[in-house]
């Protein structure tokens, strides 16, 4: 008996390791050392030169692992045989640091010809870039390969977009297998980067759970007919937009929210206290920001003989 409950535990051990363990803090140890210097060395470039750049490649990630799981469809163009991702309502006009990527990508290729995935990169660049801005470090598992297609449609049904409230933010994480806490967390990512008017100008005149002062600071930038400066920007933090830090959650407190999606995490439901916490220790953020990083990058990779390694990062390998 004693046996057979002890050969229950390995099989469950080893269940529970071939659903987790697929992705690894040493994937390229071996088959290529220099992979993750090269594109931190790259990243940091990046940000010093545009400290914008640092959200723009994190929510590159973000959309990447959202649609299809982590597998770099985001970046590729569309083709005579699919319509992708680049041209969907949450990313037209309004993604951007591909060429970063593809930079990165010919620096790795010099160093490892058809070794590291795209969607790996991704990975990596996200949290070196959160990193550049003074954010925390976490450990990234690797070893996703990069999907031979991408669907408009998908990207468009899976981002949550900024009108979300809280009951459909909550299901589009859980939707991906990403908890509360991690939702909250990883929307501290909005503590870097900025958003366009076309995504806050309702907030800013249909909504009463926003400080005036806050609100009238913008309207100048995002007059209310619509269509009138959609692509004005604002910084999604206004008290620190280029330090990765806890000011996003005060922000929310004080109803300095910029996009409805960001306010209704602080609105008297149920992430209030998260968010309070949040706001009060800067190592709480780190922590579970972090852990929702590796959560989110753990969504679905193409790994083993999935996929392909892609030689440049927009198209299929030929």
């Amino acid at each position: 008996m004693a046996c057979a409950s002890c050969l229950s535990l390995l099989v469950l051990v080893a269940m529970a390791s071939a659903a987790s363990g697929q992705l690894s803090s040493t994937f390229y140890d071996t088959s290529c050392p220099n992979a993750l210097s090269t594109i931190k060395s790259a990243v940091t470039a990046a940000v010093s030169s545009e400290a914008r750049m640092g959200a723009s490649l994190v929510r590159l990630h973000f959309h990447d692992c959202f649609v299809d799981g982590c597998d770099g469809s985001v970046l590729l163009a569309d083709t005579g045989s699919f319509i992708g991702e680049q041209g969907a309502a949450p990313n037209n006009g309004s993604i951007r640091g591909m060429n970063v990527i593809d930079n990165i990508k010919t620096q790795v290729e010099a160093v490892c010809n058809q070794t590291v995935s795209c969607a790996d990169i991704l990975a990596v660049a996200a949290r070196d870039s959160v990193v550049a801005l003074g954010g925390p470090t976490w450990t990234v598992l690797l070893g996703r390969r990069d999907s031979t297609t991408a669907s408009k449609t998908n990207a468009e049904r899976d981002l949550p977009p900024p009108s979300f409230d809280l009951t459909n933010l909550t299901t589009a994480f859980a939707n991906k297998q990403l908890s509360v806490t991690d939702m909250v967390a990883l929307s501290g990512a909005h503590t870097i980067g900025q958003s366009q008017c076309l995504n806050f100008r309702d907030r800013l005149y249909n909504e009463t759970n926003i400080d005036t002062t806050f609100a009238t600071s913008l309207k100048a930038n995002c007059p209310r007919p619509t269509g009138s400066g959609d692509g004005s920007l604002a910084p999604l933090d206004t008290t620190t937009p280029n330090a990765f830090d806890n000011a996003y959650y005060t922000n929310l407190m004080s109803q300095k929210g910029l996009l409805h999606s960001d306010q209704v995490l602080f609105n008297g439901g149920s992430t209030d206290n998260t968010v309070r916490n949040f706001a009060s220790s800067a190592a709480a953020f780190s922590s579970a920001f972090a852990t929702a990083m590796v959560n989110m990058g753990n969504i679905a990779p193409k790994t083993g003989t999935q996929g392909q390694i892609r030689l440049t990062c927009s198209k299929v390998n030929s």
